[in-house]
């Protein structure tokens, strides 16, 4: 079972007896896979160029109608950890936190199952509500269609996370595509030199035939609503080349995405794609806190940058850092990040010693040295280079840990939310517009 949404009959079990090869962060790299199996990279992604240092940093702190927006959206989220387990029913209801949104109702859960690519989510329409803080002001959250994407969870999401050879990406419709959603010719919008991650690719495959119908179907209900894809880990990547998908073969205009925790889904010819295509690039929103992707980052989470930049792998623009390593954070913890790779987020925050330490994991089998000793013992996670001002749980838990504690349908969200004070904003007393 993988310790990153924990399931309830391993709660208590201490973390020291997890093992370190069913952490999702070396499923994502590809587990035995080695830097000669994935040469697809495009020759314009060899090397990607940190923003230099003595350009002026993104500030920090972001405004609290946006801090509202990302704690409402991490638990929204958080739902779709109940499909394909306890479940999620109509009008939207659950066993976590459904009861938090009364303006939600439930269009369709979708499970593609163990013998496929395992995508798992929710389509919801929400009506829009107003939320009263503590110091009596209002936030308002508009109506909006919300299509959540599940993050990994079993087996089957194993093997496909262990898929990062990369594929030719190649957006849709593609020629000879029988879906119905184009005419067979070559697609509109060419990506040139685009790889994508193959595991990522066959996710959204399996899941389109199921949420593009009844997406379509809610949008011609509801034509006036804007559009709201959001992802954790895996359903992150998933949300990314689903949001291509609708933004330029489907010319879905007022679309809106959010991720946590997203991996790296391409190669640089993808990412100058993606980023082109949602306006990513400096300079091309007047209002940095209204950019129509949000790439939501947390300090000490190795996920956001793998796959490795060795495989040809790149990050996307849009990236929102928070800053504080412990929940929960407050407005003055995030940072709107600039460019692809911001030093002053994800991509400079002290991430050398555990990614020296995925190398280490990578060797394989023990050596004779380490033989005799658990494979889940500390010293074998010393002798692979596993940095020793990191604890294991430390990067478990950064991946996870997205103003909430994502990942386990309970009521309330996991256990260790249970006793954490609620946000000062959007949490109090609510009315539907």
């Amino acid at each position: 079972m993988l310790p990153i949404e924990l399931s309830c009959s391993i709660i208590s079990k201490s973390l020291s007896k997890m093992r370190l090869d069913s952490l999702p962060l070396l499923a994502i790299l590809g587990g035995r896979f080695s830097a000669v199996a994935t040469p697809l990279a495009s020759s314009a992604s060899i090397a990607q160029t940190p923003a230099p240092h003595d350009e002026p940093s993104a500030p920090q702190g972001v405004s609290l109608p946006l801090f509202a927006s990302l704690e409402r959206l991490a638990r929204l989220v958080d739902i779709t950890y109940c499909v394909g387990t306890t479940g999620v029913s109509k009008p939207f209801s659950c066993a976590s936190r459904c009861k938090d949104f009364p303006s939600l109702q439930l269009e369709r859960t979708w499970n593609t199952g163990v013998l496929l690519s395992d995508s798992c989510g929710y389509i919801a329409v929400d009506h829009g509500e107003n939320r009263k803080t503590k110091d009596g002001g209002k936030l308002s959250f508009g109506p909006a269609i919300v299509v959540a994407f599940r993050g990994t969870y079993s087996i089957t999401n194993t093997i496909v996370d262990l898929s990062t050879v990369p594929q030719e990406y190649v957006p849709y419709p593609a020629p000879g595509d029988d879906d119905g959603d184009g005419d067979g010719t070559d697609p509109k919008h060419r990506c040139t030199n685009c790889t994508v991650h193959m595991g990522f690719m066959a996710s959204w495959r399996s899941a389109r035939e199921v949420v593009l119908p009844a997406l379509k179907a809610a949008r011609q209900r509801y034509p006036e609503y804007p559009i709201h894809l959001v992802g954790h880990s895996l359903g992150g990547a998933v949300a990314a080349l689903a949001a291509l998908e609708l933004r330029l073969s489907l010319e879905w205009t007022d679309l809106t995405v959010t991720t946590f925790g997203e991996p790296r889904v391409g190669n640089k010819g993808l990412v100058n794609y993606l980023d082109a295509a949602f306006n990513l690039k400096d300079g091309s929103i007047a209002d940095p806190e209204k950019l129509p992707y949000r790439r939501v980052t947390h300090v000490n989470d190795p996920v956001p940058l793998l796959p490795l930049t060795e495989w040809g792998f790149r990050s996307h623009a849009g990236e929102v850092y928070i800053s504080k390593s412990e929940l929960q954070p407050a407005p003055e913890d995030l940072r709107i990040c600039r460019g692809d790779s911001d030093p002053d987020c994800i991509s400079g925050a002290n991430s050398e010693d555990w990614v020296s330490w995925i190398w280490g994991a990578l060797r394989g089998q023990k050596s004779e040295l380490e033989a005799d000793i658990p494979e889940d013992s500390e010293q074998v996670l010393m002798a692979r280079g596993f940095p020793a001002r990191f604890k294991l749980w430390q990067l478990f838990f950064a991946h996870r840990d997205y103003f909430w504690r994502l990942g386990l349908c309970l009521p309330g969200g996991d256990p260790a939310d249970w006793w954490r004070g609620r946000y000062n904003v959007s949490r109090d007393t609510m009315n539907d517009l």
